[in-house]
């Protein structure tokens, strides 16, 4: 399973990350990334920039870890003040330009995020909320909702196919899993 992409409300994007704050005086921001290692963000030439309800586009012109984080600098944006103006926004990516993942139980994290979650028996169990990684393996949040829903609890399942989860069909919308809804 590839990790770190959240969806965006916009169905042509994923959001790769957010710029936080900036970095020095020459134009240089910090990025909190969402990719998984988290300098996968680095590897697009060009950002879109979603700040205040707008969409722009920047290159990247260079970018590095920097302590815990990673900083970087993009092209037309050459002091604080600029850096300053574009603190908060959410770095997108065209879902056209993400790479090809390598087998079918590979996924990224917006593509099971709102699905319905149902055991092998059909009790509904709720939908994926969002999903962390814990190093042994991502983990599925799923809460209760809808009115199908067995329960309104919140349960933390493991993203183990074969295992857990039995069958994921994007174009339904339904996961499959092994799991008691008891537990």
């Amino acid at each position: 399973m590839s990790a770190g992409v959240e969806r965006s409300p916009a169905d042509e994007h994923v959001v790769l990350g957010k710029l936080t704050s900036p970095y020095g005086v020459k134009g240089w921001l910090k990025v909190y990334s969402y990719t998984s290692p988290m300098e996968g963000i680095l590897e697009y030439d060009e950002w879109v920039l979603r700040h205040e309800g707008r969409l722009e586009r920047f290159r990247l012109s260079q970018g590095r870890p920097q302590g815990k984080g990673l900083v970087a600098r993009l092209e037309g944006v050459d002091g604080r003040e600029q850096a300053e103006a574009l603190a908060g926004a959410e770095v997108l990516l065209p879902t056209a330009e993400l790479p090809e993942l390598d087998g079918d139980d590979d996924f990224y994290w917006y593509q099971l995020e709102g699905l319905r979650v149902v055991t092998r028996e059909g009790v509904t169990l709720g939908q994926v909320d969002y999903l962390f990684e814990t190093g042994a393996n991502d983990v599925l949040v799923v809460k209760g909702r809808g009115e199908d829903a067995v329960d309104d609890r919140e349960r933390l399942l493991p993203f183990l196919p074969d295992e857990v989860v039995l069958e994921v069909d994007l174009e339904a919308g339904v996961m499959t899993v092994d799991w008691d809804p008891d537990f």
